[in-house]
């Protein structure tokens, strides 16, 4: 459904101001944290797969920052929580569609701000993966945690910060 720009605007203030699946999942398999240094975002990514399956069974965020990122960390968990996809399909969900999602003509000016979930997200999603082959190929929790430890580190200078160090990070204000 096309939305003219004032019913955009709107809809993503009313996400923005009441945020859906913003609490914590208890009962989560992981919890992944993302943030954007540029604006101070950070968002807490919570899933839940589902038992033996490649599909997500629940998702909340929860964090702080502007208007847009918990806007769009909203709209992002309700279709989500709705649709139930595979961990295929949030891989392949790009950042192009989820700035086409929130709209285009908010997006663009801040596109940081707009991705942080989805980016978030598809850290979830790969997290849970690796720690699911990593159990099957008999790693420890402590062991695991030190490989996601030096994913993250990988990952550093790319703009968003997921994972280790992204509480820190978005605490910082980019240079």
């Amino acid at each position: 459904m096309a939305m003219d720009r004032e019913t955009r605007i709107a809809w993503l203030v009313e996400h923005a101001q009441r945020p859906r699946h913003a609490t914590p999942l208890p009962d989560a398999d992981v919890s992944v944290p993302g943030g954007n240094p540029g604006c101070g975002d950070l968002i807490t990514a919570d899933l839940k797969a589902e038992p033996g399956a490649e599909r997500i069974a629940a998702v909340s965020f929860h964090g702080s920052g502007c208007g847009l990122s918990q806007a769009s960390a909203s709209i992002l968990a309700e279709r989500i929580n709705r649709d139930r996809p595979t961990f295929g399909g949030i891989l392949e969900f790009s950042y192009e569609e989820m700035m086409e999602l929130v709209g285009r003509d908010m997006a663009d000016a801040r596109p940081r701000c707009a991705t942080l979930a989805l980016g978030t997200l598809k850290a979830a999603v790969k997290a849970v993966e690796m720690n699911r082959k990593l159990k099957a190929a008999g790693k420890t929790d402590a062991e695991i945690a030190e490989l996601r430890r030096a994913v993250a580190a990988a990952a550093e200078g790319t703009g968003l910060v997921i994972g280790e160090g992204a509480v820190q990070a978005a605490a910082r204000p980019e240079s």
